[in-house]
């Protein structure tokens, strides 16, 4: 099982970051495409990346801006973001990434006098309309590449959102991520759903957590995290330790050889 590391505010460019990896003995760095420095006009510079993949015998995973929103009603927003992921899945080609990671997009509320309502929810048609032709596109694009989409759970899925979900797991080229903490802090509601599709969990984000907090060190939290690991294990996933700090990487890293996961 791979253990790897998100792309860390404290590291200023891809250079600190791959050294971290290298130190702590992880496989992989997942370059976060929120942070300027991982847009695609940087990734697609896929000889340097190629390079660095091969002098370092480490790999890259990509995780989808946390914006994506490919439903979006405004068909040139949808059109920037699904052209966003079709140059990504090239990218990830390129340099053997095998996974990009995304986030569902809750979309929009209207505020009524006594509830709220998600846009996507009362258009749904529209939006799972919308959820199908990124599917294709998606397809039409990867069909011969080794690559996985992985659907990442965050703050809960809703009811739009799994039947979404649903449809894109219908093609071999989607896939889920299990994120523990966001998972724990949110009282575990995705489980259920998660553990239903056991078999196309193919991607892992570790973190230790409390009740309102994320991205603890492991170790330090509630999360039964032998329980965890060991369904990734299970699924033959590879794992992010996606704590947010260099201090809390090395401390969780160091339990991770601690409780015999990873050698040392």
């Amino acid at each position: 099982m791979d253990f790897g590391m998100p792309t860390l505010v404290e590291n200023k460019n891809l250079e600190e970051n791959i050294s971290l990896c290298r130190e702590l003995d992880l496989q992989f760095v997942e370059l976060n495409m929120n942070f300027p420095m991982y847009q695609l006009q940087q990734l697609e510079k896929t000889d340097m990346l190629q390079k660095l993949v091969v002098e370092n015998g480490i790999y890259f995973t990509i995780h989808l801006d946390e914006n994506l929103n490919v439903c979006d009603f405004n068909p040139l927003v949808a059109e920037a973001y699904l052209g966003t992921v079709e140059r990504a899945l090239h990218v990830a080609h390129k340099i053997g990434a095998p996974l990009l990671n995304m986030h569902m997009n809750h979309g929009i509320n209207v505020t009524l006098p006594d509830r709220k309502v998600r846009l996507f929810s009362e258009y749904r048609e529209v939006y799972l309309s919308a959820m199908r032709r990124f599917c294709r596109m998606c397809e039409d694009v990867a069909k011969s590449f080794d690559i996985r989409i992985c659907v990442e759970n965050t703050d809960g899925f809703l009811d739009f959102e799994t039947e979404a979900i649903e449809e894109l797991l219908q093609s071999d080229l989607f896939a889920l991520t299990w994120d523990i903490g966001h998972s724990h802090t949110c009282g575990n509601v995705d489980e259920p759903f998660l553990m239903c599709h056991k078999d196309r969990l193919y991607h892992f984000h570790i973190h230790d957590g409390l009740r309102d907090k994320n991205h603890q060190t492991l170790g330090t939290g509630e999360i039964d995290l032998a329980q965890r690991i060991g369904v990734a294990r299970e699924c033959g996933s590879r794992c992010v330790v996606e704590t947010k700090t260099i201090d809390a990487l090395r401390k969780s890293v160091i339990w991770l050889k601690t409780n015999g996961y990873m050698s040392d």
